[in-house]
């Protein structure tokens, strides 16, 4: 066994509601899920995730991916823009 066993690591893609910290931002990650009733029910969660390097603000659409805890809250790293936000 001399190959390195590499974990693979989860990505999520939301988009991001708040860019008002130097490092973090927050982003909002919805999926859709079956209720037993039988409606489509949106499910959304908030992650804090670490930028460095990146040009990101408020509404754009980004890849995370989980990473080593960073800090207290942050365990998720943005790996990339996958669409800037329309200016209006």
């Amino acid at each position: 066994m001399s190959d390195a066993i590499q974990k693979v690591r989860r990505t999520l893609t939301g988009r991001v509601v708040s860019d008002k910290m130097q490092k973090p931002v927050t982003v909002l990650v919805e999926r859709r899920v079956k209720h037993p009733i039988g409606k489509i029910v949106t499910r959304s969660r908030k992650y804090a995730a670490h930028v460095e390097g990146l040009e990101t603000s408020a509404g754009d659409v980004v890849q995370i991916e989980e990473c080593a805890p960073v800090s207290k809250t942050k365990a998720w790293r943005v790996m990339r823009v996958v669409e800037k936000a329309r200016a209006i």
